[in-house]
C-alpha cells in the first residue's frame, strides 16, 4: 500500500465530557492548509481551522501538527471493543500504510506535491486525553502501548488533503525513534542519557528533559 493521507482532521473549542473547552474532539475535513504558527504560548495549532485552548502545553512551532496511524486505531478500536473513527485520538492527520511510530527524530516527510512536515517527538498522553477517551486507566495503557504518533513541525506550508501520498525525504543518522524519546521522557534513565546527548529533541523539551534526568539520579 502506497503511504499516504487517510484522513484530514480538525477541531474547535468544545466543552463535552471534560467539561472545560478543548480542542482534542477532532473531525475529518475535505482539506486544511498547514503551516508554522510560532512559538508555544503565543502559536497554536499549524492547521488552518483547528483549535488549541491549552496554549501551555499545546501547538506551537513544534507541535504544529499530530498524525498518527489508522492502523495504530484499528489496534485500539479491537482492544477496547468500539470504532475509533479518524481523528479520534486528536490526529489532525491520520495516516495509512505509513508506520509514524518507526520515525527518527528530525526527519522530513513530504505531503503531496508541496508540504514538508518534520518530526519533532512524540505526544505525551494527559488527563485531558483520558477524560475524551473515557477509558479508566488510559494514561498508562496508552503509555505501555508505547506508541504515541508523532509531533511535527511546518518546514514548508501548503494544502494537505486525504489521499495525498507520504514521502520521507530525509532522514538523520541519529536514529533516535519517536518511541525512544517517548520512553526517555516516561522515565527510562539510559534511554534519557542518549537522547540528551544526542540534542534531538526540541529546547523547551530537551531542558525539561534534562531537568528530569537530574531528579531520577539524585
Amino acid at each position: 500500500m502506497t503511504a499516504r493521507v487517510h484522513s484530514v482532521n480538525i477541531g474547535l473549542p468544545t466543552a463535552g465530557i471534560i467539561k472545560r473547552l478543548t480542542g482534542i474532539d477532532k473531525h475529518p475535513t475535505d482539506e486544511t492548509t498547514v503551516f508554522d504558527p510560532g512559538p508555544k504560548g503565543t502559536g497554536a495549532s499549524g492547521v488552518s481551522g483547528d483549535a488549541v485552548v491549552n496554549l501551555k502545553h499545546h501547538g506551537g512551532s513544534t507541535q504544529a501538527v499530530y498524525a498518527f496511524a489508522r492502523e495504530e486505531l484499528d489496534r485500539w478500536s479491537v482492544d477496547l471493543g468500539r470504532d475509533l473513527r479518524p481523528g479520534a485520538f486528536g490526529e489532525n492527520l491520520t495516516t495509512a500504510g505509513f508506520d509514524v511510530d518507526a520515525s527518527v527524530i528530525g526527519e522530513q516527510w513530504r505531503i503531496g506535491s508541496s508540504v514538508v512536515l518534520t518530526v519533532t517527538g512524540p505526544r505525551v498522553p494527559c488527563a485531558t486525553f483520558s477524560a475524551h477517551m473515557g477509558v479508566r486507566g488510559w494514561v498508562k495503557a496508552f503509555t505501555e502501548r508505547g506508541r504515541t504518533g508523532a509531533y511535527l513541525a511546518v518546514t514548508q506550508c501548503g494544502m494537505i488533503r486525504p489521499s495525498d501520498e507520504i514521502q520521507v525525504v530525509w532522514r538523520p543518522g541519529h536514529g533516535i525513534t519517536v518511541p525512544e524519546v517517548f520512553r526517555a521522557c516516561m522515565g527510562d534513565p539510559e534511554l534519557a542519557r542518549k537522547v540528551l546527548a544526542a540534542r534531538v529533541m526540541p529546547e523547551r523539551e530537551h531542558e525539561k528533559l534534562a531537568g528530569k534526568l537530574v531528579r531520577w539520579e539524585r
